[in-house]
């Protein structure tokens, strides 16, 4: 039988939806709004062909560049040789997610203000302001010059 190469090739296993996930896509898919600059997931939804990213973008993260009515802009850095190249595509909203790795950092800063506010409350002084410059001492603490060793073959 003649090799297959098509634009859906070896995406058997890749493209299958999920245990009790089959059938039609969920309608609160399309309530979900996407703003220019929000960090997405690529994650193809075989359910609905329409719109559907390449495969080489299935589980990749990008960043929203454009929203239309049903579908959004995102950019995807592909490598290529030794360079990235920015790809921009076009996927309907059924194929992506926001994305869940910004959300520690996002978590991490509400924190830190909260903890800002209450050492404020108290006057103290906030366990988060910034630590001094290091220093180095060189009382008992020579310089060192270091030199790459020689190359010694054991053969």
């Amino acid at each position: 039988m003649p090799h297959s190469f098509g634009y859906r090739a070896r995406t058997r296993h890749m493209f299958k939806r999920g245990f009790k996930e089959h059938g039609p896509v969920k309608l609160s898919t399309f309530l979900i709004n996407y703003r220019v600059g929000d960090i997405v997931d690529i994650k193809a939804n075989a359910a609905q062909q329409k719109g559907m990213p390449h495969k080489f973008y299935h589980g990749r993260t990008g960043i929203v560049y454009n929203v239309t009515p049903s579908a959004v802009g995102v950019i995807v850095y592909k490598v290529v040789g030794s360079r990235y190249l920015e790809k921009r595509v076009n996927i309907r909203v059924e194929h992506i997610r926001h994305s869940k790795c910004r959300q520690e950092f996002l978590d991490r800063v509400k924190a830190n203000h909260d903890a800002h506010a209450v050492a404020k409350e108290k006057g103290g002084a906030s366990l988060l302001s910034p630590a001094k410059p290091a220093t180095v001492s060189v009382v008992d603490n020579a310089p060192q010059t270091m030199r790459p060793v020689p190359y010694e073959t054991t053969i």
